[in-house]
């Protein structure tokens, strides 16, 4: 049963549109999960790896190993892109990459790269703060509302 938007067609241009589905390509669904998977997983591993570093070489407990964790992966995130590398890994691995904190890290760094040449104050810290100051300030804000609701929940008693 044609729907709507076919039965407003012309007859040619339902031609085209079955000519173009017919060519279109098949996007490898399954495919780009997997990969999406391994390369997010190992970029997990790899900050896991980051975090026992800190606690054997530094004697962070587990409790305070998660700051400098991130730092650091966010610090090799914003190297691979200043080199070109993370954009190659980001195409293959597509959502894997953006999901860990290496993709917020990726993300602020290329709108920096990107403007760079309308200066220093105007171009690179003005479009680099675009993304990361929305996060900052609903991170900070969340922060906020967590911490008054834990206030409160105290001063009454609860916990």
């Amino acid at each position: 049963m044609p729907s709507k938007k076919t039965k407003k067609m012309t007859p040619q241009q339902q031609n085209y549109q079955t000519l173009q589905q017919k060519h279109e390509l098949k996007r490898p669904v399954l495919k780009n999960c997997l990969k999406a998977f391994w390369v997010g997983g190992l970029i997990c591993m790899i900050g896991q790896a980051v975090s026992y570093f800190y606690i054997y070489y530094f004697n962070f407990t587990e409790q305070n190993v998660g700051n400098p964790t991130v730092a650091t992966m966010v610090f090799f995130s914003m190297l691979l892109t200043g080199f070109g590398v993370y954009d190659h890994i980001g195409q293959f691995a597509g959502a894997g990459s953006a999901v860990p904190v290496t993709g917020f890290g990726n993300s602020v760094i290329s709108a920096a790269i990107e403007h760079r040449t309308e200066g220093f104050v105007l171009g690179v810290g003005g479009n680099m703060f675009k993304l990361a100051g929305s996060v900052i300030l609903f991170g900070v804000f969340s922060a906020f509302v967590v911490a008054l609701i834990k206030t409160l929940l105290v001063m009454w008693g609860v916990l």
